[in-house]
C-alpha cells in the first residue's frame, strides 16, 4: 500500500486490532511523551509556556484535520461532525485550559480528561481503520492528547482541584449529558452515546441495555471524579495549614 491509502476514506486494509503489535506501540509512544513532558517540571517558565502553546497547536490540529478529512472524502455530518461529544469539547477545552491556565477549566479537563479518554485510546472507536490509517491515528493522538494536557498542567504547571470541584464538576457534565441528548433527538446523532451503544466494543457493553446503562455510566464518571480527588484530600489534610 501507498502513503495515499492511509488517508482514504474507501480503506481496505485491516482493521483496527485491539492491543494488536501497532496498538500497544502507540500506547507506548503516548506513555513516552508523558513521561518526557512530567520531566519538565521545574523547568523555566518560557519553557513551559512553549510546551503548553505547542500541546495547544497539537490538540488542535488533531481535531481540525479529522474535519479536513470527513469534509475531503464528503463524510462531514451533523449528527457526526459537531464538536458535541465530551472527548471533542474537552479538546478546545483543554486547548484554552493551556494557554490561560484558568483553573475552572483545568478542572475539568482533569477530571474528565483522563477517565473518558484514556477508555477512547484502550478502545479506539477507529472501525475499519487500522493503525497507521490517518483516522486511527488521529483518534489515538486527539485522546492521548487530552490526558497528557490534564498530567502536565497538574505536575508541571502545578494546577490542582480545589475544595467542592467535583461537585461543579459532575453537575457540570450531567448537564452538559442532558443538552447534548436534545441535540441527538433533533438531528438524529448519538453524541456521548446518549441514545445506543456505539458500535465498536466499550465499556458500556458491560452495563446493560439502553436506557438503563445510562446510570451507571454516570456513576461511573463520579466514582472516577473523586478517586480523581483523593489524593490532593489527602494532601489537605496532611497538610499544616488545614489543621
Amino acid at each position: 500500500m501507498n502513503l495515499r491509502d492511509y488517508f482514504v476514506a474507501d480503506y481496505h486494509g485491516a482493521p483496527f486490532e485491539l492491543f494488536g503489535r501497532a496498538h500497544l506501540l502507540s500506547l507506548a509512544l503516548l506513555a513516552a511523551l508523558a513521561i518526557a513532558l512530567i520531566s519538565l517540571r521545574g523547568s523555566h517558565h518560557l519553557t513551559r509556556r512553549r510546551v503548553r502553546v505547542g500541546l495547544a497547536l497539537s490538540l488542535a490540529v488533531a481535531e481540525l484535520s479529522w474535519h479536513w478529512w470527513s469534509l475531503e472524502y464528503a463524510r462531514w455530518t451533523l449528527d457526526a461532525n459537531l464538536p458535541l461529544h465530551l472527548c471533542t469539547a474537552l479538546i478546545w477545552l483543554s486547548v484554552y485550559a493551556l494557554l490561560s491556565l484558568d483553573v475552572v477549566a483545568y478542572e475539568f479537563v482533569y477530571f474528565l480528561g483522563i477517565g473518558g479518554p484514556l477508555q477512547g485510546i484502550l478502545t479506539p472507536d477507529a472501525g475499519a481503520y487500522g493503525l497507521p490509517h490517518f483516522r486511527a491515528v488521529q483518534t489515538m493522538a486527539s485522546h492521548g492528547l487530552i490526558i497528557i494536557t490534564a498530567l502536565y498542567l497538574t505536575f508541571v504547571e502545578g494546577l490542582r482541584p480545589r475544595p467542592g470541584s467535583v461537585r461543579r464538576v459532575v453537575t457540570g457534565a450531567v448537564v452538559y449529558m442532558a443538552l447534548v441528548t436534545v441535540v441527538n433527538v433533533a438531528v438524529g446523532s448519538n453524541y456521548m452515546f446518549t441514545l445506543h451503544k456505539p458500535p465498536t466494543a466499550s465499556l458500556l457493553d458491560a452495563l446493560g441495555p439502553w436506557p438503563f446503562y445510562l446510570v451507571p455510566m454516570i456513576g461511573i464518571g463520579m466514582l472516577n471524579c473523586i478517586i480523581l480527588y483523593v489524593p490532593f484530600a489527602i494532601l489537605d489534610r496532611r497538610s499544616p495549614s488545614s489543621s
